[in-house]
C-alpha cells in the first residue's frame, strides 16, 4: 500500500532474507517497476528467489549479494528512488539511510522497521538497541525528512523526503 501510495516506480530494499517484504514492495510497483534487494546471505536469499518465481515478479527484482553500503554506494548520486525499506542489521541503519535519503526524490519514503526494538530504545541494552535510538533521535532532528514513528509490532518508522 505504501509503495502504491507513493507511486513508486524505483524502490530499494535493505535487508531481504527469504523475501517477504520484497514481495509486498514488487507487488506495489507497476509491471516495469524496479526493486533492487540488498543482502548478504546467499543461503536465504534463496528462498526469496523461489518465492519471488512462485509470485510472478521475479523479473522486475534485482539481488545483489555485498555488502549494503557498497551496493548503495555504487548507485547514481541522482535522485531518482521512489521508496525504501531498511530492515538488516540495526548498527548499520544510519549509514543506510545516509546514502538512501539522497536518492530518494522529493515526497518519495523511506521506511525502517524495528525502531522500537521491543520498547528497548528507552533503555538500550546493548549495540543494536543504542543504534536504533541515536537513530530515532537523529531523525527527528533531520530537516530533509518528516518522520513519524508508527508503534506497529516492533515500531516503523515512515521518513517523506522533503
Amino acid at each position: 500500500m505504501l509503495v502504491r501510495l507513493v507511486g513508486a516506480r524505483r524502490a530499494v530494499e535493505v535487508g531481504t532474507f527469504t523475501g517477504y517484504s520484497s514481495i509486498c514492495i514488487a507487488r506495489g510497483l507497476p509491471d516495469d517497476g524496479h526493486l533492487l534487494c540488498c543482502d548478504v546471505s546467499e543461503e536465504f536469499t534463496s528462498v526469496a528467489r523461489r518465492y519471488w518465481e512462485r509470485a510472478g515478479l521475479s523479473d522486475r527484482i534485482e539481488l545483489r549479494i555485498a555488502p549494503a553500503l557498497e551496493t548503495l554506494r555504487a548507485l547514481p548520486s541522482g535522485r531518482d528512488l521512489d521508496f525504501a525499506f531498511i530492515d538488516a542489521d540495526k548498527t548499520g541503519y544510519a549509514a543506510y539511510f545516509e546514502e538512501i535519503v539522497s536518492r530518494v526524490r522529493p515526497g518519495g519514503l523511506i521506511v525502517l522497521d524495528n525502531m522500537l526494538r521491543d520498547g528497548r530504545v528507552l533503555a538500550p541494552q546493548n549495540d543494536d538497541d543504542r543504534a536504533i535510538d541515536a537513530l530515532n533521535d537523529a531523525l527527528l532532528a533531520d530537516e530533509r525528512v518528516d518522520v513519524v514513528l508508527l508503534p506497529v509490532r516492533d515500531g516503523v518508522s515512515l521518513a517523506r523526503v522533503r
